[in-house]
C-alpha cells in the first residue's frame, strides 16, 4: 500500500472541519438550554404555587446559575471558533491557495458580522438571555421575600442567590459588549 502524504492544506482543512463540527454541537446545546431553562423555571413555579411553599423558590436561582454559565460559556466558545476561524486558520489557509494574494477563505466566518441589524439582534438576544437566567430567578426571590416569615438562615440563603444572580447578569452584559 503506497504511502500517501498529507498536505498541510489537507490538515488545515480537517481542522476547520473539526471546529466547525465543535462550534455545530455548542450551538445546539446552548439553544436547547433555553428550553431547559424554561421547563425548570415552569416545574419549579408549578411546585411551589400547588405547595404554597414560596422558599420552593430558592430553587430557582441555582438552577438559572448553572444553566445561565453554561450557556454564556458555550456562547464564548462559539464566538472564539469564529475569531479563530477568521483570524488564524483561514488566512493560514488563504496562505497556502495561491499564495494568499486576495484570496479570502470562509467568508462566511465575517460576512455574517456586517449586518446592519447584527447589533439590535445582539441586543434583543442580551435581553432574552438576562430574562431568561437572571430576572426570572430574581422575580422568585422577591416573590419569597414578600410573603416574608422566612427563617434567618433561608434569608441569608436568598441575599447569596441575588447576589450571585446579578453576577451572573454582570458577565451576560459584559460578553455581549465584547463581542
Amino acid at each position: 500500500m503506497p504511502e500517501q502524504d498529507v498536505t498541510v492544506g489537507q490538515l488545515l482543512l480537517a481542522e476547520y472541519e473539526s471546529v466547525k463540527g465543535e462550534q455545530r454541537a455548542r450551538i445546539g446545546f446552548r439553544d436547547n438550554l433555553l428550553y431547559v431553562t424554561l421547563a425548570v423555571v415552569a416545574a419549579v413555579i408549578a411546585a411551589a404555587a400547588q405547595s404554597e411553599r414560596p422558599s420552593m423558590l430558592l430553587a430557582l436561582p441555582p438552577v438559572c446559575l448553572v444553566l445561565g454559565w453554561t450557556y454564556l460559556v458555550n456562547d464564548q466558545k462559539i464566538s472564539a471558533i469564529g475569531l479563530y476561524i477568521r483570524d488564524d486558520l483561514g488566512p493560514r489557509l488563504a496562505g497556502l491557495a495561491a499564495h494568499g494574494h486576495g484570496f479570502t477563505t470562509f467568508g462566511w466566518e465575517a460576512y455574517h458580522r456586517t449586518d446592519t441589524r447584527r447589533r439590535s439582534r445582539k441586543a434583543i438576544q442580551t435581553v432574552i438571555d438576562l430574562t431568561a437566567f437572571c430576572a426570572v430567578p430574581l422575580a422568585a426571590l422577591i416573590v419569597f421575600w414578600s410573603n416574608g416569615g422566612a427563617g434567618g438562615l433561608l434569608l441569608g440563603l436568598s441575599v447569596l442567590e441575588a447576589l450571585a444572580v446579578a453576577g451572573l447578569a454582570s458577565q451576560f452584559v459584559w460578553y455581549a459588549r465584547a463581542a
